[in-house]
């Protein structure tokens, strides 16, 4: 795939037309982009779920209740009942993806395991399930200005609050959302 059409390390910032009720108002972290096609992180729908439920869940002992009251964040409609967790590269788990020198996103179980004892990574976001695109159609919905897409920002991913990070993640194209209109007319 050209460069000029690889995603990885972007935001997918839903346009506020998008209807689908899996992405209204979202912001996905793009993981990996190929010709293949496309997987992502939602980082902006919080659950009503907290890693406390998780860890009880998996049977894993928590060293602190400040990490217990973490949210969990629903990462997309594809394999809901799978976890993932953005996080600093500096350290690598099982099974980790560095996306950059920044980011990385791992699935395996040490990574809980290091949260839940306070010997994980300083920066993550935990979420189930994930946004996926098959070859092509990810592209297609570019075209049909169902996104915006643009360089991301760790401190967008791990600093901001959920309901910040759909105008901090525009704000990084210079776009402020509330004015664009979710109606296309032809002239």
């Amino acid at each position: 795939m050209p460069s000029e059409t690889n995603l990885t390390n972007h935001f997918l910032i839903a346009m506020p037309g998008l209807e689908d009720p899996n992405f209204f108002h979202t912001v996905t972290y793009i993981c990996e982009h190929t010709s293949d096609g496309a997987m992502g992180i939602v980082i902006n729908r919080p659950m009503d779920l907290h890693l406390a439920d998780i860890f009880e869940q998996l049977e894993i002992e928590i060293a602190s209740t400040n990490i217990s009251e973490q949210l969990v964040y629903l990462g997309g409609p594809v394999q809901s009942d799978r976890g993932f967790v953005l996080h600093d590269s500096s350290t690598e788990w099982n099974s980790t993806l560095r996306i950059t020198s920044e980011i990385s996103v791992t699935t395996s179980l040490d990574i809980l395991e290091a949260i839940a004892s306070d010997k994980g990574p300083a920066e993550n976001l935990i979420a189930l399930g994930y946004a996926g695109w098959g070859a092509g159609q990810l592209e297609s919905e570019l075209a049909q200005n169902a996104w915006l897409s643009g360089p991301a920002k760790s401190d967008i991913i791990f600093n901001r609050s959920s309901q910040e990070r759909w105008q901090a993640a525009a704000d990084l194209l210079g776009v402020d959302l509330n004015l664009l209109s979710s109606d296309t007319g032809h002239a």
